[in-house]
C-alpha cells in the first residue's frame, strides 16, 4: 500500500514523515502520472490558492478527480479541506469541488490568531490503543478554515465548543481544518490509513 502526498506547497514533508512513522510507504506527488499506483492521497495544509493554481498548471485537478471518482480515499488538511469543498462562499480559486461541505477560509483570522485546542473525536476510538481511547485530540489551527455546513451524506467527526465543524467524512473523503501532522498523535493518520485499507480490500 502506497500513500501519495500532494507536494506542491505546504506541510507535505510532515505528512510523509507521519506515514514513515507508521511504516507505510509514501511518495511526494507533483505530477498526474505519480498518482498511478497510489492507494490514497493526502492534500496538506498550506496556501490553498497557490496549491490550487499549481495543481491546475500541472494538470493535477482532473487526475485527482478521476482518482476520487474511482473510489480512491483522499484526506485534505486545512488548505486541503478547502480544495475538497464544493462551496467556499463564492471565493474565486481552483477547487476539486468533490465534498458536500461549505467552507469559510481563514475563519479565525490571521496567522497571529492561530491556536491549539483539545477536540473530542469519538471516531478515532476505532484506531486507538486501549490507553488512547476517549482521549482528546490536540487540534493545531493555523489560519484555519471552518466547515459552516455539511450535506446529508457527510458525517461530522469533530466540533469546536462553539459548534463549528472542524472535521468531517464523506465516504472515502476526509477533511480536517487543523494539522494532525504537526502533533505526535498518529490517530488521524491511522484513521485515514484504515479508510485506505478498507478501500483496497473492498
Amino acid at each position: 500500500m502506497r500513500i501519495g502526498v500532494l507536494a506542491l506547497q505546504g506541510a507535505f514533508i510532515e505528512h510523509i514523515q507521519c506515514c514513515q512513522r507508521l511504516q507505510v510507504e509514501s511518495q511526494a506527488v507533483r505530477l498526474p502520472e505519480q498518482l498511478e499506483g497510489m492507494a490514497g492521497l493526502i492534500i496538506p495544509g498550506g496556501e490553498s490558492t497557490t496549491i490550487g493554481k499549481l495543481a491546475v498548471a500541472y494538470g493535477l485537478i482532473p487526475a485527482i478527480r478521476k482518482m476520487i471518482a474511482a473510489g480512491g480515499p483522499v484526506w485534505g488538511t486545512c488548505a486541503g479541506m478547502i480544495l475538497l469543498a464544493k462551496d467556499i462562499g463564492g471565493v474565486d480559486q481552483p477547487l476539486l469541488g468533490v465534498m458536500d461541505i461549505v467552507v469559510r477560509r481563514n475563519a479565525f483570522g490571521r496567522q497571529v490568531d492561530s491556536f491549539e485546542m483539545d477536540l473530542s473525536v469519538p471516531a478515532l476510538d476505532e484506531v486507538s490503543a486501549p490507553e488512547e481511547k476517549g482521549n482528546g485530540f490536540r487540534g493545531v489551527f493555523i489560519r484555519a478554515p471552518l466547515i459552516e455546513s455539511v450535506g446529508p451524506g457527510v458525517e461530522v467527526l469533530a466540533r469546536l465548543p462553539t459548534g463549528g465543524i472542524v472535521a468531517a467524512r464523506q465516504g472515502h473523503l476526509l477533511a480536517t481544518a487543523f494539522h494532525p501532522e504537526l502533533t505526535n498523535d498518529m490517530r488521524f493518520h491511522r484513521y485515514f490509513l484504515r479508510m485506505v485499507d478498507d478501500s483496497v480490500k473492498g
